[in-house]
């Protein structure tokens, strides 16, 4: 099969678990291959990606191959593949907007951005840099809370003619009007914000699916999570996280038969731990009554390497996205994303989005 060539917006913990990811599995055989979902999906196989374009804002990382900028400060997940070889991509100045957040100077370089003393990327030179690289899709990688930057790049992708996969709550997929606009220019749109292989938001959705279907009245819930990347960095500034709380919500409230009050349900980041480093923790509690309407409650803890949980859906988005350009599908793919996203245009129950996305695979349904 031909190679898919993607385009990455932020070289941090996610890209590059990402990127170890391809060469990890290069040399394994579908029996050794743990950890992924599909090994050959309709003929793509990890190993068929490879990184065209690369954009970032950090000056450790500005300028270098990409190979290296993964490993680069503050990124600080596992390097589960660190000898990695040369791309012969450098990463690129981006247009920073508002993926700097000013609050992280007041914290130690190794642990924070540091921004690069270089001319940020205009739109022309963005657009040109996706055309020229050959990629085929584009990436969001960006902070939580980059809303102008995120949408800044979507809009590059369809002006290059690119397909978008949305890793990150800002709401573009699943926003009507940004959807009409991919769907016109025949370009498909994966989003929004990943749903991790095995984390918080996909525990809590089964779980609260489980007490549905067993009768169990569910009264209340929370879910924190504590972690030491950049992102939980980010997140400290509470103002950059509106799409995230409802992104995270509307995962968990989507499958309940009856929506719980505000007031019954908390679910977000809860604070930045360095030490944790890419690890993150879920603290998860569940309140509800069984049957004689007698109370039943469940506690949970779950711990994570935050990147490569990631890692692990967001390698068949790319090759689901590839399936719709080698297809002519444009617009949000409504299957893939409600599988593999938090925030999908359409949210189904976990067991549908599954069926419906191995139908996308099949070519049983369009989107």
């Amino acid at each position: 099969m031909d190679s898919i060539r993607i385009a990455i917006v932020g070289i941090g913990n996610c890209a590059s678990s990402l990127l170890q990811g391809i060469e990890y599995y290069r040399g394994k055989s579908e029996k050794d291959a743990i950890g992924l979902m599909h090994w050959d999906l309709c003929g793509y196989r990890p190993s068929d990606i490879e990184v065209a374009a690369a954009f970032d804002i950090d000056a450790r990382k500005v300028g270098k191959d990409v190979s290296e900028a993964i490993f680069a400060p503050p990124n600080c997940t596992t390097a589960f593949c660190p000898k990695m070889p040369r791309t012969g991509v450098a990463v690129r100045m981006g247009r920073v907007l508002d993926g700097f957040p000013g609050h992280m100077r007041g914290y130690r370089e190794d642990c924070r951005f540091v921004l690069a003393d270089e001319e940020e990327a205009s739109r022309e030179d963005v657009v040109r840099t996706l055309e020229d690289s050959g990629a085929e899709m584009l990436l969001n990688y960006l902070p939580v809370g980059s809303e102008e930057a995120a949408r800044f790049y979507a809009g590059c992708a369809l002006e290059a003619g690119v397909g978008l996969i949305n890793n990150m709550p800002v709401f573009i997929a699943s926003d009507p009007a940004w959807a009409v606009r991919f769907r016109e220019r025949g370009l498909p749109v994966i989003g929004d914000d990943v749903k991790a292989q095995l984390g918080a938001t996909i525990t809590h959705r089964v779980l609260a699916s489980l007490f549905r279907q067993r009768g169990v009245k569910l009264d209340r819930t929370y879910q924190l999570n504590t972690g030491g990347n950049t992102d939980f960095l980010n997140m400290l500034n509470r103002d950059r996280l509106a799409s995230k709380r409802t992104s995270k919500t509307e995962a968990v409230q989507s499958v309940l038969e009856v929506p719980l009050d505000d007031d019954n349900i908390h679910i977000g980041p809860s604070d930045y731990v360095c030490w944790q480093k890419d690890n993150k923790v879920c603290f998860l509690r569940m309140e509800g009554r069984l049957f004689g309407d007698i109370p039943m409650h469940l506690d949970l803890r779950l711990s994570v390497e935050d990147s490569p949980n990631s890692a692990g859906i967001v390698i068949d988005a790319i090759r689901c996205c590839r399936l719709a350009l080698d297809r002519g599908v444009g617009g949000p793919l409504i299957s893939p994303s409600a599988y593999f996203m938090k925030h999908p245009p359409v949210q189904f129950q976990d067991d549908d989005a599954y069926r419906m996305t191995e139908e996308f695979i099949r070519g049983v349904r369009n989107d």
